[in-house]
């Protein structure tokens, strides 16, 4: 009994290797995207949160705010946003 397409296991483990090597740099820069969008998102978040705190009281009223809710109004928005973002994304 002859056993034909049998691939040496050297072979199997070199191309195994090859993959890694290729997709490493690949799953580095998804992570570099997605860190640096985490420091983007907090920076707008902190830049809100400067701009909100300078209105007075009748201008947030206007907007439906209130001092108390501006921390937590921004973190329910970015929370918003990102299940916007991912939805898009699957």
């Amino acid at each position: 009994m002859t056993l034909l397409n049998i691939t040496p296991p050297h072979a199997t483990v070199a191309f195994a290797i090859q993959r890694r090597v290729l997709f490493f740099p690949k799953a580095v820069g998804r992570t570099l995207k997605r860190w640096m969008a985490a420091v983007f998102a907090e920076r707008a978040r902190q830049a809100d949160i400067i701009v909100l705190r300078q209105l007075n009281d009748r201008e947030l009223k206007d907007i439906g705010l209130t001092r108390g809710d501006l921390r937590e109004g921004l973190i329910e928005a970015a929370r918003t946003r990102n299940r916007m973002q991912q939805s898009r994304r699957s």
